[in-house]
């Protein structure tokens, strides 16, 4: 209340001086001569301010956070106010009360200034030296942040950290790559000089923290960041990347420690949304496996392009209960479906099939881990291949418009009895495209590893830390190809619009990434020491799991595709005896006969030969990243663009 009162009285003030002001401006020194004049028309239209004051209640409105915008209702007050002296003084004779006919728009003009300085003014003290930021301080809440990035995104959130000081941040500095930005300000913040000057920086502002303000960099530059905040001592973090920022805004709130996921050595994957919502709105959409990772992902992205449906089928209830809540959470518009099946089982699929006759199917469900189904080989063939053909074949029948099947790289040139499983998958999906009807499309997507994703490194390596480790990576040269679980979400759906009848997708995965630096990476985001507060040790490569994985085999090569990170693998066609070898397959895993299990895999795809487990290297502690000794397999080439276009595929590496 005392506030409120406060703001009237001071708004009141600055308004009702304004036309002294006026005259003084206008008469100079002869206004002395009509200071009766001046009391008179001053007090008068004091009343009127006073009342058109308190009838449009400006002392509301907050002036901890007003903008240009919120000058508005000023601006239309003054011009009230001003329309009813220029009344008064044209119909008022001079010799009644004198006023110059130019006073009551210098006044105007005068009293508009001096409300808005007077808003701005309490909105810089606020922010600068507000009583909160001053309390904050002197408790130590208050943390210095030295912003990498002195873009569109570094300034917006310099701007909210100032208008927000109940965050307890207060930007100290920028460091940006862009000389032309050096010694500049913006928003009242210095830019200091480049990123490779990080931690001199950071010791002349006194920073608390460095916060990356880069949304579209790329790993390279955030691992720079992040050794030299290290270095620095101080805290690093990040605010979303691009496709977590739609909406165009940053704000103090959404700032996050830095993530594995940041420090991948590419830029993220970029959804093309229009030909999505093309095939995706207004559908009813089936997603089996709905209750993993990846199949969580692709319902949550897939609700948000307004879908008739949405059909969550997994195995395992407790996961599509969980799936189930966060959609009627995130999404309560769009119908929602829970059925607890298992895609080995025809009959029970079919009636699911019947029930809901989805016009799009996203196929996710899948044995994944190579070591397990090794052990397991009749499981990998009867969920992975059997699972996928009995989702074909219903696709087919009940006329969906849309099937896309999750593959991996390890599909490719497999080791293992589940990469096998995969390869033969893709070849079920695109044998079930040729016999489908016209306006069905039928196509398999196949992507690396994916970070964060259930049962996968990340998550491991994570528990491994935080029981002290050591961290355990089986061996010092495996590489892999990874991406983030909205990216892998991303490409299925992208792929569905794509819709090239049979055909087997490809991302442009960029660089593989060693899993030992993976390892590394992750206890240094922990604020741990590799070597010194957390081992790294090597245990030797597991069955049917090889150093490299690529996303292509050498006879296929890929095409280019509508979509910039997407790539065709080129159409390999089944052979005559593929139904009589794919039989033989289902029988030996009825039979739980791996020797036969294996024999029909290798029918089905020549390029499968097991893989025999490497040597194991000693379990060690590891310092500094090694170099791989000169008789030691070389990663393969990174996927990228040959000079015809399309994507060269990396040469095949044996492994002793």
């Amino acid at each position: 209340m005392r506030r409120s009162i406060l703001k009237s009285v001071l708004d009141l003030t600055v308004w009702v001086l304004a036309a002294p002001v006026a005259y003084l401006i206008r008469l100079d020194v002869g206004a002395a001569q009509y200071a009766g004049d001046v009391l008179v028309y001053t007090g008068l239209f004091a009343v009127v301010k006073a009342a058109v004051l308190v009838a449009t209640r400006q002392h509301r409105p907050s002036w901890h956070r007003i903008g240009f915008r919120d000058l508005s209702p000023l601006v239309r007050l003054v011009a009230v106010v001003l329309v009813a002296e220029v009344v008064f003084v044209l119909v008022v004779p001079y010799e009644v009360v004198f006023v110059p006919r130019s006073v009551p728009l210098i006044e105007a003009m005068v009293a508009g200034i001096g409300l808005a300085g007077l808003r701005f003014a309490a909105r810089l003290y606020f922010e600068e030296r507000g009583v909160l930021r001053v309390r904050l301080r002197a408790e130590g809440r208050e943390r210095r942040v030295l912003i990498a990035g002195a873009g569109e995104a570094g300034q917006m959130i310099a701007r909210e950290m100032k208008r927000h000081p109940e965050a307890g941040r207060l930007p100290v500095g920028f460091v940006d790559d862009d000389p032309a930005k050096a010694g500049r300000r913006f928003s009242g913040v210095r830019v200091y000089g480049p990123i490779d000057d990080l931690t001199r920086t950071a010791e002349r502002t006194d920073a608390d923290e460095v916060l990356v303000a880069m949304p579209s960099a790329v790993g390279g530059v955030l691992r720079r960041i992040v050794e030299q905040a290290r270095e620095a001592g101080i805290q690093h973090r990040t605010i979303p990347s691009l496709h977590d920022l739609a909406s165009g805004r940053v704000s103090v709130s959404t700032v996050r420690e830095v993530d594995v996921e940041d420090l991948l050595g590419r830029p993220a994957v970029r959804l093309d949304a229009e030909p999505v919502a093309a095939y995706l709105r207004g559908r009813c959409v089936l997603v089996t496996g709905a209750g993993g990772s990846i199949g969580a992902e692709v319902v949550a992205q897939v609700a948000a392009f307004g879908p008739s449906a949405v059909v969550l089928l997994g195995r395992g209830e407790n996961s599509v209960f969980d799936v189930d809540r966060a959609l009627a959470r995130d999404f309560p518009d769009v119908a929602r479906h829970r059925e607890i099946c298992d895609v080995r089982d025809e009959a029970s699929l079919r009636a699911v099939f019947e029930r809901y006759r989805p016009d799009v199917v996203f196929h996710a469900a899948a044995h994944k881990h190579v070591s397990l189904m090794e052990q397991n080989p009749e499981q990998a063939v009867l969920n992975n291949v059997g699972g996928t053909r009995n989702v074909a074949r219903l696709a087919a029948e009940f006329g969906v418009r849309t099937l896309v099947n999750i593959s991996t790289d390890k599909a490719v040139n497999p080791t293992s009895v589940m990469g096998a499983s995969k390869r033969v998958a893709e070849q079920v999906v695109a044998t079930a495209a040729q016999g489908c009807a016209a306006g069905c499309t039928m196509v398999s997507v196949r992507f690396g590893n994916v970070l964060g994703s259930r049962g996968s490194v990340v998550p491991i390596f994570r528990e491994q830390i935080r029981h002290g480790g050591p961290v355990v990576v089986t061996h010092p040269d495996m590489v892999r190809y990874f991406m983030t679980i909205p990216e892998a979400s991303q490409l299925v759906l992208q792929a569905g619009a794509i819709a090239e009848n049979g055909r087997v997708y490809v991302l442009d995965m960029g660089e593989p990434v060693r899993i030992q630096d993976l390892a590394r990476d992750l206890i240094l985001l922990s604020g741990l020491e590799p070597g010194r507060d957390v081992e790294i040790q090597f245990s030797g490569t597991r069955p049917g799991e090889k150093l490299f994985e690529e996303l292509l085999t050498a006879e296929e090569g890929t095409e280019a595709s509508a979509h910039d990170t997407i790539f065709v693998a080129r159409k390999t066609t089944p052979g005559a005896a593929f139904e009589a070898d794919l039989a033989a397959l289902f029988a030996a895993a009825e039979r739980r006969d791996e020797a036969g299990i294996r024999a029909a895999l290798r029918a089905l795809v020549p390029t499968f030969v097991p893989a025999q487990p490497v040597a194991d290297a000693p379990a060690r502690t590891t310092g500094p990243p090694e170099a791989s000794p000169p008789d030691a397999p070389q990663p393969a080439a990174p996927t990228g663009r040959s000079g015809d276009g399309t994507l060269s595929a990396p040469p095949t590496v044996g492994v002793a």
